[in-house]
């Protein structure tokens, strides 16, 4: 039976400003009568209406699966099904999308028409960690929607859920974007296909994500949203065409490039010439890419290329918002061995994490309760002075104790070293 709309005067608001509301989608999809999920989301609007008006979440956990996962669904049932008993479950698959984003219109089709039948229609492309968000069914046809989208037709597997390894992303990388600095899609899947036990099994301490960006412009968001992130980076000099910087300074005038690019660098690694070419300071280059996204044809990373490292990024948790620490400042991904090597670090890693974390604790925060030195010594990897997590705060440092400091750290390396070799 069809129901009819609930007045939403509060969510209507949300539709009068100048920006899209997804209000206006969830609507359209309640609308449509001759759809199986109409009623449920008119009864999910009526929640939400009632959630804005009491200022409460009326949604709670559970456990919903599918066969042979332990991960991957998000349970949600409503407190409140008395009053809104069409939309009293509404469940979330995450689902693990195609390396570097790549869809076939035919595979987007094959998606909706699956989730029109078995969801609410309501599909958001993408979550944070990545994942495709099929959006609200019901506990019955969870298993029924999953076992469409894993068919050999369309191939999709069950993302992460839990304390467990999330679904992973890369961004669209060498296939379209001329700053890519290694296959993002080769290190995607190789480390995804290397770790599916811990995504489907959940068995650590709390959630862990990897992110690939093949450039410091960071399009997937991994420094700040994952706790392995892989970025694209170069070693040697930035390349430059000083042919296509005159050709820039003659089409924009030496007013604009002095104010859009020289004086937007950081570090004052840029200055023009008076013969309108352009001089770099490589050494005091932080890879911020303004000046290449400024310049796609005058400027493009260096031919050394590989990727810079980072570990612990998150959102707040225990402690605050976490940026990832800088471990391995450059990784060279090149060779297969090159991403064997990759795919060894990031087992060491979520087998220390695995070991070593406290229940519901991101590695990030087990970084900051055990000291980075740790970490590091755990994990194999040497200190390098490009692992900051902080900068100093003061340029007044004083430095008549340093060598003293050193010589401790170099004695406890050694002391370590011959309590190793006695073991031996």
């Amino acid at each position: 039976m069809t129901k009819k709309m609930h007045d939403t005067p509060l969510l209507d608001e949300l539709e009068s400003g100048p920006w899209p509301s997804f209000v206006t989608g969830l609507k359209r999809l309640a609308k449509d009568d001759d759809k199986p999920y109409a009623n449920m989301m008119k009864d999910l609007l009526g929640q939400l209406e009632h959630s804005y008006k009491t200022k409460l979440g009326y949604w709670k956990g559970g456990t919903v699966s599918v066969f042979g996962y332990g991960g991957g669904i998000i349970p949600r049932f409503s407190e409140v099904a008395e009053d809104y008993p069409e939309s009293k479950e509404f469940h979330t698959l995450r689902v693990q999308p195609p390396s570097g984003m790549h869809y076939s219109t035919n595979l987007l089709r094959k998606m909706c028409d699956v989730w029109e039948k078995h969801g609410s229609g309501l599909i958001a492309l993408h979550g944070q960690s990545g994942d495709i968000m099929f959006q609200g069914a019901t506990t019955e046809n969870v298993q029924k929607a999953f076992d469409e989208l894993n068919s050999e037709d369309i191939g999709l597997d069950l993302g992460g859920a839990g304390p467990a390894l999330r679904t992973s992303v890369a961004c669209v990388g060498h296939a379209r974007c001329e700053q890519s600095c290694y296959d993002e899609v080769k290190a995607h899947r190789r480390i995804i296909n290397e770790f599916l036990d811990e995504m489907h099994r959940p068995a650590l301490p709390y959630k862990f994500k990897f992110k690939f960006s093949g450039c410091p412009n960071d399009c997937s968001n991994a420094i700040h949203r994952s706790d392995f992130a892989v970025i694209g980076t170069w070693k040697d000099d930035m390349k430059v065409d000083q042919d296509e910087v005159k050709a820039f300074v003659k089409k924009n005038g030496r007013k604009h490039m002095i104010d859009q690019v020289i004086s937007m660098c950081p570090t004052r690694a840029l200055s023009l010439n008076d013969d309108d070419t352009l001089e770099v300071d490589n050494k005091s280059c932080v890879r911020c890419m303004h000046c290449l996204n400024v310049m796609t044809k005058a400027l493009s990373p260096g031919d050394e290329r590989g990727a810079t490292i980072l570990i612990g990024g998150k959102r707040s948790l225990k402690i605050g918002d976490l940026m990832g620490t800088v471990v391995v400042p450059f990784f060279k991904l090149e060779t297969d061995e090159d991403y064997e090597a990759l795919t060894e670090l990031a087992e060491t890693v979520i087998d220390f994490f695995a070991e070593n974390a406290l229940e519901h604790e991101r590695v990030g925060e087990t970084i900051d309760r055990i000291g980075l030195a740790n970490f590091l010594e755990a994990i194999g990897v040497e200190v390098n002075p490009n692992m900051i997590s902080h900068p100093r705060t003061s340029s007044y440092v004083r430095t008549d104790d340093w060598d003293e400091e050193a010589d401790k750290w170099y004695r406890h390396k050694a002391e370590k070293k011959g309590s190793a070799e006695a073991a031996e």
